[in-house]
């Protein structure tokens, strides 16, 4: 037919210009140095999708130059979007013949070269402290920016919950209520309320925008919490972020309906044997919880069933991370901190979808006091996808997806922290500095960027792609609890034992 003929010569006229695209790239390798030698490179996507034809290349082709190259196989409008390479997993930093020779291959097969998009924006690195905010009267514990970047929280073992002002730098509101230490802050993904949780067992919970509580303390738990989770806002049965779980040392997880009037408990789960950790709302309508009973479970969110239970951990399940991680935190709000459109869910329920297939699907990686980690399906299989990922020392306290999803950072009592590879589990590098414990990550939204803080006092910032120490952000008074990257890349946010707020900008 006709439109079977106009695909086909729309396909013969891409594959025309991918040659010359080739060409072109060949014959500015070859203008500068040894063209004589060439090797037959097959482009790829992370997927696996072939792109274009395989291509006669200058064995000494540089990354910037596969770049220009890929852009124009794959049409791009802005031309110069930015990729990495790869040749088995490693990545072409230096020239293609360099990649070569590391790995032993020789030009007579053709070389199969995976491109990978970054982030098209860049996070600039912090260098300096910007503000130093005094007001709780004790530990500052956990701390978070809102969705869009432009509010900041914090919770204390003073037994309140403030907000900050990130533009005038100085304290907004304190939040009084809670009866013992705040152990936990959780934001909605809609940035409409604040959650908070500690050892009086209640969780409270605050409008941002005048920090009054809203309705009467969520009571049910008969031990401290330890985590609070929202569902994602795509999921949520109403326009806003509606549902919260909660995981309490009392080994039961409780899932919370929420309004602006207040909430009630809707389901409670109590299979787990002992303290449960970590809670995590999946994109996929699961919460998956983990425990000292060394089990992640995995719970239906609809009707509380448990789907399956999760082993392999020898000890403590510390902390879970989703691939997906940053794109629920962040919901509706793209990397500027503006809503991706006026209906938040729909908003969300579109940067969800498209970030959940540029990925291949969701991942989870557990860490635990036995030192390992693990990655999962959890929504589908019950073993784990990757051999155990050893390196640790000791316990592992924190560990994070980057925000594309394709890195892992884990920091933890050995005073280290290490970098893994997101899809395969792999090693790829270890942080050495700090002279304590490493108790918290952060990563720039760009994923280029990793601040991990400390028992020793400091905050260091990482580069990623050369694994090398950028700066070092001393100032603290004592051990470094928490610190938050703004999802807008604008501001870090650290905080600990001297009980004051840290601001640091470019």
């Amino acid at each position: 037919g006709v439109t079977g003929r106009g695909l086909a010569m729309a396909a013969a006229k891409r594959a025309k210009m991918a040659q010359q695209a080739a060409a072109e790239a060949a014959a500015a390798a070859a203008a500068e140095g040894d063209a004589d030698r060439r090797v037959l490179a097959q482009f790829k996507s992370e997927s696996g999708d072939l792109l274009g034809p395989p291509l006669e290349l200058p064995h000494n082709v540089t990354p910037k130059q596969l770049q220009i190259l890929c852009n124009k196989l794959l049409q791009n409008e802005d031309g110069d979007l930015p990729y990495s390479f790869f040749v088995n997993e490693e990545e072409v930093s230096d020239s293609l013949s360099a990649t070569m020779r590391a790995q032993n291959l020789t030009s007579e097969e053709v070389l199969q070269v995976v491109y990978q998009p970054q982030a098209v924006f860049r996070v600039r690195p912090i260098s300096q402290c910007s503000a130093t905010i005094q007001g709780h009267a004790d530990n500052i514990v956990e701390l978070y920016f809102s969705p869009d970047g432009r509010r900041l929280a914090s919770g204390s073992g003073d037994k309140t919950v403030r907000f900050w002002d990130i533009w005038t730098q100085s304290p907004e509101f304190t939040c009084a209520g809670h009866k013992h230490w705040v152990q936990c802050i959780a934001w909605s993904p809609d940035g409409a309320i604040l959650a908070s949780a500690g050892r009086d067992k209640e969780i409270r919970l605050w409008d941002p925008t005048t920090g009054k509580e809203i309705g009467k303390p969520l009571v049910g738990h008969t031990q401290f919490i330890t985590s609070l989770s929202w569902e994602p806002l795509h999921l949520s049965p109403t326009p806003h972020s509606s549902r919260l779980a909660s995981s309490s040392k009392d080994g039961t997880v409780r899932v919370w309906s929420v309004s602006g009037s207040g909430g009630h408990t809707l389901m409670s789960f109590t299979q787990h044997t002992k303290s449960v950790t970590c809670v995590k709302w999946s994109g996929e309508g699961l919460i998956y919880t983990a425990s000292q009973d060394t089990t992640i479970k995995v719970w239906r969110a609809a009707d509380g069933v448990m789907c399956r239970s999760l082993s392999g951990h020898a000890h403590w399940v510390n902390f879970l991370s989703l691939n997906t991680d940053h794109v629920l935190r962040t919901g509706p709000f793209d990397e500027r901190g503006r809503p991706a459109g006026d209906d938040l869910r729909a908003a969300a329920l579109e940067r969800y979808n498209k970030f959940k297939e540029s990925i291949g699907g969701e991942i989870m990686v557990s860490a635990s006091e036995d030192n390992t980690m693990y990655m999962w399906k959890p929504a589908s299989e019950k073993k784990p996808i990757t051999g155990r990922m050893t390196g640790h020392q000791k316990g592992i306290n924190h560990v994070l997806f980057s925000p594309d999803g394709r890195l892992i950072a884990s920091g933890s009592f050995d005073k280290s922290a290490k970098l893994w590879d997101g899809k395969t589990g792999k090693f790829i590098g270890t942080f050495r500095g700090h002279v304590g414990t490493v108790y918290r990550l952060t990563w720039s939204t760009d994923s280029r960027l990793l601040i991990t803080g400390s028992e020793d006092s400091t905050l260091k910032l990482w580069s990623i792609k050369d694994q090398r120490l950028v700066k070092d952000l001393p100032g603290h008074e004592g051990s470094v609890y928490a610190v938050d990257w703004a999802p807008n890349g604008e501001t870090v946010a650290s905080a600990g034992a001297d009980k004051t707020l840290k601001l640091w900008r470019q």
